[in-house]
């Protein structure tokens, strides 16, 4: 079978047509396969056992996980009608989440939004995908099969004494399904006015007692967003990826995972550099491009009940070319944890880590230098942590923290305490107190950037620092899940965010330099870290089903930032309150129809962006399925419903095209065999 990725071409009519006339021909051989039942029909009660793992590292219930926790199950995904992994987070309570234009999307918990953010984790499979680039996340390149995500775990608020440093104000734990879960074939194929063309497909087979393989491929061709005032953007995006996992059961007590993925493709944008010569500027359409591949293994042994050990490596290479900027990283990370039980009321897990990375900036430019160009990285760290049984079933208190050592700044410590309390099985209340860091990025330690210029000639350059140091926060959280009924139940979290030694961007003395030519004056931003300052809020959600058929579920979110500098500082406002929405809403419905057929919505609210000039907006999207029979489905999905178009967040530090996000159809055929 070839399971290459494939990019089908523009037309959504063709793509449906095609899938109807595939469907029909594999229908009449096919076995219906025994679907898994869709977590609609699980209660309240159920859902809240989902076991999770993000919290202690190890599985537990999420009514008795001691955090902001929520997950996204693949019946979120599947009816949310969502394309990507982005667009899955929007459904998170408490998550900031903007697409700036086609490809580029602004992610964040709790404040700090921003297309560089670089205070949220984010982990595939237990492999982190940040890059110490800006220590943040190039989410372009964060994709799979979305039919193969078993589940989208998300953490407001820290997990450094786990996860380590840049967990600062959440943890993302992307998990995929075991290869023994998805036995047979699935085709899905759909296309529309902007997501042009997608065509996924996967694999799965048994190939020995306990040993089961997947491969699967997918491909898409996204279209130009629009120009902010009218007009097609030149952000036009297509990627395909492939990529396998083998698991094996060598015994009872031992569990094999082996699996990798390969990436590429291209994307288009136009971006204003700055110039040495009237009039200072030149705008440019350009071709980004980016390839990767990653491999991982991964040995689970039980030693005894309560007991078990872990040994986890992976090799991880991207490659991204800009035009203006291009550089290849490597990754090579090795993970050891130990579990177990010390006496009656002592739940322990401790654990080891190293990773090495290194990268080549292979092309740079007047707008963007790093020096040295290559560089590694080593990064070790030690955690350890006890879950300790104050009153059985009621009262449990989690200690733990992590140990961590970089080749910029050194040693950190990252300790937090988690108190749990279910004075009745309705009930659970828990509280933390916790202590990041974020650890400098490449960027802030070695990059010149030069963002803008002007008669003089003089440029206005951002200058990274060997001197900048870590960001540190302590944080303050209580929350209570509620089951107030079996199909009614809510989930609350409040936090209090204290910040301190935060990046600032302090004007220094001008100086003339020669090269390049004409001569220049140049003004520089030189990374510090003068600022502090608070973030609070308050985090509500609730289940509803209010009958059989149908669920209703809704979200708020508050957010307040503070940000303040250090006398003396001239910080000249990269660092600011406003790129993230005070106020956020959600209210979903999922509704099932009879004769197979289902009807399901999102309606959100997102507060304006003040220092960004974004306005707030309403947007709805709607989903129409048809299951026929169980293994095949047709899907209509509309996003962005009330408004032609509207703006979700703005290019700060590289001067990329405004766009706007417009109104968007498309249609979706999935087929299991």
């Amino acid at each position: 079978m070839n399971t290459s990725p494939l990019i089908v071409g523009r037309g959504p009519a063709g793509l449906a047509c095609a899938a109807w006339l595939a469907a029909r021909s594999l229908a009449a051989d096919a076995p219906a396969s025994a679907a898994k039942p869709d977590l609609t029909t699980l209660s309240l009660e159920d859902l809240g056992q989902i076991q999770v793992t993000s919290v202690s590292k190890k599985a537990e219930s999420l009514l008795h996980a001691p955090a902001a926790i929520h997950v996204l199950t693949p019946d979120d995904l599947r009816r949310a009608g969502a394309t990507s992994i982005p667009e899955a987070l929007r459904l998170v309570p408490g998550l900031q989440v903007a697409r700036q234009d086609a490809h580029t999307w602004a992610i964040s918990a709790r404040g700090f939004n921003d297309t560089f953010a670089n205070k949220l984790l984010v982990l595939v499979d237990g492999r982190s995908v940040y890059t110490p680039l800006f220590s943040g996340v190039y989410w372009d390149v964060q994709d799979t099969l979305l039919e193969d995500l078993e589940r989208i775990e998300v953490i407001r608020g820290p997990g450094s004494a786990l996860w380590g440093a840049n967990a600062v104000n959440g943890v993302i734990n992307i998990i995929t399904k075991s290869a023994k879960d998805t036995v047979g074939t699935l085709v899905t194929v759909g296309g529309g006015t902007e997501d042009q063309g997608m065509v996924g497909v996967r694999h799965g087979l048994k190939l020995a007692d306990a040993l089961f393989l997947r491969v699967y491929g997918k491909g898409f061709v996204r279209d130009h967003s629009m120009r902010f005032g009218g007009g097609d953007a030149n952000d036009e995006w297509r990627q395909a990826r492939g990529g396998f996992r083998l698991d094996w059961e060598p015994s009872d007590v031992s569990q094999l995972t082996f699996q990798g993925d390969l990436y590429g493709g291209g994307f288009h944008h136009t971006v204003s550099l700055p110039a040495l010569v009237a009039p200072f500027a030149t705008t440019e359409e350009q071709v980004g491009r980016v390839t990767g591949g990653n491999v991982l293994l991964r040995w689970k042994r039980q030693l005894a009940e309560g007991s078990d050990l872990q040994f986890q490596t992976y090799y991880d290479r991207t490659a991204r070319d800009a035009s203006f900027y291009a550089e290849t990283r490597e990754a090579v990370d090795f993970e050891f944890q130990h579990h177990f039980q010390l006496g009656e009321r002592h739940d322990v897990t401790w654990g080891i880590n190293h990773r090495l990375t290194r990268d080549d900036a292979y092309k740079q430019s007047f707008t963007v230098t790093l020096t040295p160009g290559s560089e590694g990285h080593h990064l070790s760290s030690f955690f350890l942590q006890d879950q300790i049984e104050l009153v059985p079933d009621q009262l449990k208190l989690t200690l733990g923290a992590k140990v961590e050592r970089n080749d910029y700044t050194g040693w950190s410590l990252q300790p937090s305490a988690r108190l749990l309390w279910s004075p009745h099985p309705e009930h659970h209340l828990w509280a933390a107190v916790s202590r990041a860091v974020r650890t400098p990025s490449r960027a802030e330690r070695t990059a010149r950037v030069n963002l803008g210029a002007a008669a003089g000639p003089t440029v206005f350059a951002y200058l990274g620092s060997p001197e900048a140091g870590d960001e540190r926060l302590v944080a303050y959280e209580l929350g209570h899940r509620w089951q107030a009924r079996p199909e009614l139940s809510f989930d609350t979290a409040l936090f209090y965010n204290r910040y301190s030694n935060l990046g600032t961007a302090e004007t220094g003395a001008a100086f003339l330099e020669a090269t390049p030519a004409p001569a220049h004056f140049t003004v520089p931003l030189v990374q510090a870290n003068l600022g502090h300052g608070e973030t609070y809020g308050a985090e509500i959600s609730g289940r509803w089903q209010a009958t059989e058929r149908w669920r209703v579920t809704a979200s708020y979110a508050q957010l307040v930032v503070q940000i303040h500098n250090r006398p003396g500082s001239t910080d000249a406002g990269l660092t600011t309150e406003g790129s993230s929405p005070r106020n956020q809403a959600t209210l979903r419905s999922a509704w099932d129809l009879p004769r197979g057929f289902a009807f399901d919505t999102t309606l959100r609210y997102v507060d304006n962006l003040r220092s960004l000039q974004v306005p707030a907006y309403l947007t709805l999207d709607a989903r129409l399925a048809w299951r026929p029979q169980p293994n095949l489905e047709f899907a209509l999905v509309g996003q962005n419903l009330l408004d032609r178009a509207h703006p979700e967040f703005r290019p700060q530090t590289i001067a990329t095209e405004r766009t706007e996000v417009e109104r968007a159809v498309y249609v979706k055929v999935t087929y299991k065999f």
